[in-house]
This record gives structure tokens, sequence and C-alpha cells, in this order.
């Protein structure tokens, strides 16, 4: 897999805050619920999330997490480069130091255009569209349910 378990996560519980009614804060234990992640590793993840910008937080009774600009505005690069950062992006795929052009490795050219491939998707795909594709399709973002609970 290319992206970490914190960032699929991190994915998933974006494209919830998305997909909500209102702009109102969502409990992370709700969320936690509705999504199968456990509490305390998305509490970590949603962490990297505010900290970078992405969401804020309220404490308190009517607490929780909610996105700091609309799903429109926050594309999937955002949210990898915030939780896994940019690496994979730009390093090579067998780990080798200074692989480029001039000092290439065997998997460079293939693995070059795949890796800008992605970059490109993830930089061109928002949460809204994902979320309103979500809801039109009934499609999935937990194990066995779609967007019915929104």
């Amino acid at each position: 897999m290319l992206l970490s378990k914190a960032c699929v996560y991190g994915l998933r519980s974006s494209l919830f805050l998305a997909s909500g009614k209102d702009d109102g804060y969502t409990s992370i234990r709700e969320m936690s619920d509705q999504l199968d992640i456990s509490f305390h590793f998305l509490t970590k993840i949603l962490q990297e999330l505010s900290g970078a910008g992405l969401m804020e937080s309220h404490k308190g009774p009517k607490g929780g997490v909610r996105l700091s600009k609309e799903g429109s505005e926050v594309s999937l690069y955002e949210i990898v480069a915030a939780i896994d950062g940019t690496e994979l992006f730009t390093e090579c795929a067998l780990g080798l130091p200074g692989c480029g052009v001039k000092k290439p490795c065997p998997l460079h050219d293939k693995w070059a255009g795949t890796r800008d491939g992605i970059r490109k998707m993830l930089e061109d795909t928002n949460l809204l569209e994902l979320a309103e594709k979500g809801k039109e399709q009934n499609l999935r973002i937990t194990e066995d349910g779609g967007f019915e609970w929104i």
C-alpha cells in the first residue's frame, strides 16, 4: 500500500466531515464509531490535520472537529502531505539516494510517470466532489456501509 493506515483514515475522516449536512463540529467519538476507527488513533490523525490547518477543533460538550475550509477547497494531496509527507512524490521507488534523470534506477522511468500521475490525481480531486459522488451513488467509506448515515 502506498499510503499509511493513518493517511487512509485521514482521507476517510476528512470525507466524512465534507459529507456532513452543516458546518458545525462533529464529535470525534461519533466519527470513530461510524468509521470503525480507534478513537485514540483517530484523535492523533485529526491533530495532525489540525496542525496542518486543514481542520479545527473545539472542546466541550458541543465540541469536535470540522474542516477549516470548504470541502471544494481541500485537495486529497493536502491531506496526504499533512499525514504521510511528500516524499512519496519525490523519492526513488527502490529507496536509492540521488535517483533521477541523470542517475536513474531500473524502475525510475516507470515509477516517475506513475508517481506523477498519482500526485496529479490527488491534487485535482477535492473532498466535495468525492462527497457528492459518494452520496449520489451511495459508495462506501466504511467496511460495510455507504453514505446512508449522512
